[in-house]
């Protein structure tokens, strides 16, 4: 699902909102989640799951082309690691 089909479904199952509003209010919550993420908070939103952000070390790597090793600096990326009740729905139906 894409950002526009969010707020499309969620225009549909609330026509008493205006899309403008329904995209502001979507577009505020990824913000929110990007700005504590930013600043190394974690997110969690329970049932759904939690974002947090993981430090990856320096590392050499390899350049799949040529085969010279690189060095790859320091990386912090997101992580999203479920919660028990979104494991569970994903599950029920194997």
């Amino acid at each position: 699902m894409t950002k526009s089909e969010l707020i499309a479904r969620l225009a549909e199952l609330n026509p008493h909102l205006y899309q403008r509003d329904i995209e502001r209010i979507v577009a505020t919550i990824f913000e929110q989640i990007t700005a504590a993420l930013c600043n190394g908070s974690r997110v969690e939103l329970r049932g759904f799951g939690a974002f947090s952000v993981k430090q990856r070390g320096a590392r050499q790597g390899r350049n799949p082309r040529t085969g010279v090793t690189v060095s790859v600096a320091e990386r912090h990326v997101p992580y999203f690691k479920t919660g028990k009740e979104l494991r569970e729905r994903l599950n029920s139906g194997l």
